[in-house]
């Protein structure tokens, strides 16, 4: 990428106060009534008392404050001109007036912006005067280290690429202008995943390698101020409050916000077992579990593998058992979607928001319950798994699932054999699969082969049918590589992003922008 980003240029700040508004003013007033004489019954509009925009710990995020008289929304426009362009989520005001504080991201560094508040009531809009925003260059220990190649006369699909990188978390336009970025100053590899949140946060799963070692879910203002945060030391200890029997090794691979606002994750446990077929004297076994945490953090439900499979599979890695990588809610019936990476298998999950038994309703994969179609070979199921999501309108019935097929151990015939370095060698894809779960049929839909990558990996269906991918650890670049590519044969590259070694992209998503959408 052509960047620069060690260009150092100082913020300004500055706090200006407003009079109250007269027919001089310089704010703007848009009455809502047409002709714009008003209804005298109507209440007087609120006055904008004052605002500042102020420097945040994040160089590419300002602080807006607006205090207002009177009950209103407030929302911050922003752009590298007076035209503006983008705009903030709207907050609400303190009953009956007050200060409301917005975080204005999705800026590059080291650009001045033009930035105004917009004062929202039954009575009409009042503008507040133009702000000038000056973003600093991110610090050098810090940068993203990101390479955009766009195919040509391909135009990629509109929105941010939020990155999961182990180094760290950043946000980048298509053209790879880094707009937001979160980082850990002297954590090694602290990150599996960001997740958006519906009020503007940044859900953060951390793991710190200690000593000791202790993995948190943090919630996070996009300044990068912590909001909540729940760590393993702290889950252990509630776990076991509650009457739960949970060897708690680790928070890890992912976590999922629900609608009714709990969070729902994958912890690592431990069992010890005796003279399992094949392993004699003691074996600590690694499995999963999916804990369910209220707003307060307190567990209110449990899922354990080692309840409901049997320890005596493991095609992989034994005795890393199941390695869990990702969660799926499905609201239709409330149940949740689990991959199983060593066990090749993605499950369904009877959970019904909280309340149900935690059955196995199926299992997805190779010697599952489907029957797959279309195929005379074994190496058409998908094996050692990444980040498997719904993608069609129906969640249940007949749906599409994608997903990551990073493909290790692949089962290339019926005697068993798999790929190997030696023999048939090793292939990784992206995939969606048509799945029917009343006739208990699957079959591949769409596939896209690239090079082995070992770990890692997603998938994502886009608004326009293309599909944005990424490859963790593809075997034959030193790095990682996110493409944006269609669904028809000997698809075009629209977009490919790469990051070196030092930076692996566990997860890349494409998001609309750091706001929640508008209603």
């Amino acid at each position: 990428m052509k960047r620069d980003w060690n260009v150092s240029l100082f913020p300004r700040r500055g706090r200006i106060k407003r009079a109250p508004l007269t027919l001089a003013s310089v704010l703007v007033i848009t009455l809502s009534a047409c002709g714009g004489g008003g209804n005298p019954a109507d209440p007087p509009p609120p006055r904008l008392e004052n605002s500042s925009v102020t420097t945040t710990g994040n160089p590419l995020v300002a602080q807006y404050s607006v205090t207002v008289s009177g009950a209103a929304s407030v929302s911050v426009e922003y752009g590298t001109s007076t035209s503006y362009g983008s705009q903030t989520s709207s907050q609400v005001t303190p009953a009956g007036g007050g200060t409301v504080i917005i975080l204005v991201a999705g800026m590059m560094q080291s650009t001045a912006y033009h930035m105004r508040a917009d004062v929202s009531s039954a009575s009409g809009v009042v503008n507040d005067t133009d702000h000038i925003f000056q973003t600093s260059a991110i610090p050098a220990d810090q940068v993203p280290y990101a390479q955009v190649t766009i195919g040509s006369g391909q135009q990629p699909s509109p929105g941010l690429r939020l990155v999961s990188a182990l180094s760290e978390t950043f946000a980048l336009d298509s053209t790879g202008d880094v707009l937001w970025y979160y980082k850990i100053p002297g954590a090694q590899d602290p990150f599996y995943l960001t997740k958006p949140m519906s009020n503007g946060h940044m859900l953060i799963l951390v793991n710190f390698a200690g000593p000791p070692i202790d993995s948190t879910l943090r919630e996070v203002d996009l300044a990068g101020n912590t909001i909540r945060e729940l760590t393993q030391s702290d889950l252990a200890q509630k776990l076991t409050a509650a009457g739960y029997n949970i060897n708690l090794v680790s928070i890890d691979h992912d976590v999922l916000i629900l609608p009714n606002g709990h969070w729902l994750f994958i912890v690592s446990d431990s069992r010890t077992f005796t003279d399992l077929p094949g392993y004699p004297g003691q074996t600590v076994v690694q499995g999963n579990a999916v804990v369910d945490v209220d707003q307060n953090n307190n567990p209110t439900w449990v899922w354990d593998a080692f309840d409901h499979l049997d320890v005596n599979r493991h095609p992989m890695n034994f005795p890393d058992w199941t390695h869990a990588n990702s969660l799926f809610f499905v609201p239709d019936d409330g149940s949740f979607l689990l991959s199983l990476r060593h066990q090749s298998w993605v499950l369904k999950i009877d959970y019904q928001t909280g309340v149900g038994p935690g059955d196995v309703v199926w299992k997805l994969g190779y010697q599952g319950d489907f029957t797959l179609q279309n195929s005379n070979s074994p190496s058409d199921w998908f094996f050692a798994e990444h980040d498997a999501n719904i993608v069609s309108s129906n969640l249940t019935g007949s749906f599409q699932l994608a997903l990551w097929d990073n493909g290790n151990d692949r089962v290339v015939d019926d005697a068993g054999d798999t790929c190997s370095p030696s023999g048939t060698p090793c292939y990784s894809t992206a995939a969606i699969f048509n799945v029917d779960e009343t006739n208990m049929t699957a079959s591949r839909a769409w596939s896209y082969q690239t090079p082995f990558s070992y770990w890692g990996g997603s998938v994502q269906l886009l608004a326009n049918n293309n599909v944005l991918f990424d490859e963790t650890a593809p075997s034959d670049i030193q790095g990682s590589r996110s493409i944006e590519t269609t669904q028809q044969a000997n698809p075009p590259i629209i977009w490919t992003l790469t990051t070196p070694l030092v930076e692996p992209m566990y997860r890349v998503k494409l998001i609309p922008s750091l706001y929640p959408q508008q209603p």
